[in-house]
């Protein structure tokens, strides 16, 4: 029996592939299904079942293209949504035979109504990992708050109540030596403090994970809802995507792969109205740039931000991207279901500056420049974009926090008439929050480079005394 995760670090998101005996399934695949269609065909392997473990709400899932290309049949836990798609609407405990191999369904509520783990049963009978989902990561358990913003009269109590039980009675029980594979790992907004590990034991979880000590419902309730922010704008659109259904994601790619010219790009922008997508490093953008592009660099948390920052999953977009990395920006976008790309700039951000085209810039200074600019003025304005919990753990003393995920509120914090430098925890968020800005007139923001890990390590400023942060988001 082969099992293998395919972990995509952008997305803090594992999916799994397991074969037996000629037969394959996976777990929660990503978008791109061909990887996998491939890794069978190198086995001689037929997938059999795509299984999901709940409605994913921060990508959009491969089922649908991957049950249309190789014939396997969706897997949901019990559920009343009807689907868009034909799927296999699995009962607690219902076993699905892979080869020689087993898996058993547990339906575990909780993080939604219909979240269930699958119980991997090897060839000889003994089991040997769970697949948890977003029920349990290692360190941390599923937020209870996001299915409320689908199914009516769910609250984040209700599901936080449900979480408690599947926990204790579901999986508490099993073995100590079972694998636990999560759908999720330190990065994922779809828990609040995950460990950066992908797997554990399910006994080792018991000994150390805050969520399955010993307390009693209501107190496990008020712990999972504490340090709670509200979830990316963009989570419930990509829930319905996944239970209505999607273009295929070749649809979307011929959509998006097609290389304009200079002049065919500007034609494009003022015709359509298309968002001007930058995915250059923060540094190569800030040297020059489109006017009114954003920056949201591909070599980072790219499908979250562009989620957190762009509302409409229908916008069109225009993308500038490193030479031969333009498939790979639509593929990332189109995991979190922006699937309306409409082309990228042949020949990159130098063919436009070639042409003549009007180009913009951000000023970006070091560390010492600032250290210099501050000890001129000691009244700068420092401006740090960080997550409201990273600014609580240790930020730069006097220093005024507007994170990033909440741009439209902390956009009003700044003044268009005043200068501002602005850093995030090492320069990528800070170029999306200036480019963002300058987009919308704002031309008194000055990038600082390496953000808060340069400036602490500098030793140039006084920074706040740290302090343990209680949540990640």
């Amino acid at each position: 029996m082969k099992i293998e995760q395919i972990y995509t670090g952008c997305l803090a998101q594992g999916a799994y592939y397991i074969e037996s005996a000629g037969e394959a399934a996976v777990i929660d695949p990503l978008r791109e299904v061909q990887p996998y269609i491939e890794k069978a065909e190198r086995r001689n392997a037929k997938i059999k079942y795509v299984f999901e473990t709940h409605f994913h709400a921060d990508f959009v899932s491969g089922h649908k293209d991957l049950a249309a290309k190789t014939g396997a049949k969706i897997v949901y836990g019990p559920t009343g949504m009807k689907m868009g798609f034909d799927a296999i609407i699995a009962e607690d405990n219902q076993e699905f035979k892979v080869g020689d191999a087993t898996i058993r369904v547990l339906h575990t509520p909780g993080h939604t109504m219909e979240s269930v783990c699958y119980l991997l049963i090897n060839e000889e009978g003994t089991e040997e990992a769970i697949f948890t989902g977003d029920t349990l990561f290692i360190g941390d358990v599923g937020r209870p708050d996001l299915a409320q913003k689908v199914v009516k009269d769910l609250t984040q109590e209700k599901l936080a109540g449900h979480l408690y039980d599947s926990l204790r009675n579901k999986l508490m029980p099993l073995s100590d030596d079972l694998i636990v594979y999560p759908a999720h790992g330190a990065g994922s907004a779809c828990g609040k403090n995950m460990s950066k590990e992908t797997s554990d034991t399910l006994g080792n979880q018991k000994k150390t994970n805050y969520a399955l000590q010993p307390m009693t419902k209501e107190e496990f309730v008020k712990e999972v809802l504490t340090g709670l922010t509200p979830p990316p704008a963009y989570f419930p659109q990509n829930v319905m995507m996944n239970i209505e259904g999607y273009d295929s994601i070749d649809e979307v790619l011929e959509r998006g792969v097609r290389p304009l010219t200079p002049e065919e790009f500007e034609a494009a922008a003022n015709e359509t109205g298309a968002l001007i997508l930058d995915t250059r490093d923060a540094q190569s953008f800030a040297k020059g740039f489109i006017p009114n592009s954003i920056n949201i660099g591909i070599d980072g948390s790219f499908a979250v931000w562009v989620g957190a920052m762009i509302p409409d999953l229908k916008q069109e977009i225009l993308i500038v991207a490193e030479e031969g990395r333009e498939e790979e920006v639509i593929t990332r976008l189109a995991r979190v279901g922006y699937d309306y790309s409409i082309g990228f700039l042949k020949g990159g951000f130098d063919a436009w500056k070639n042409s003549g085209n009007e180009v913009d810039s951000i000023t970006s200074i070091t560390v010492e420049e600032l250290a210099k600019i501050q000890e001129g003025d000691p009244s700068i304005h420092i401006l740090d974009v960080r997550k409201n919990s990273e600014f609580l753990s240790e930020h730069v003393v006097d220093a005024e926090n507007a994170p990033l995920d909440y741009i439209n509120d902390s956009m009003l914090k700044v003044d268009k008439d005043k200068t501002y430098y602005v850093h995030c925890a090492g320069g990528y968020r800070s170029m999306v929050f200036n480019s963002i800005l300058r987009a919308r007139g704002y031309d008194n923001l000055v990038d600082v480079a390496g953000g808060f890990k340069a400036i602490k390590e500098s030793g140039k400023f006084k920074v706040s005394d740290y302090v343990c942060p209680t949540t990640l988001l």
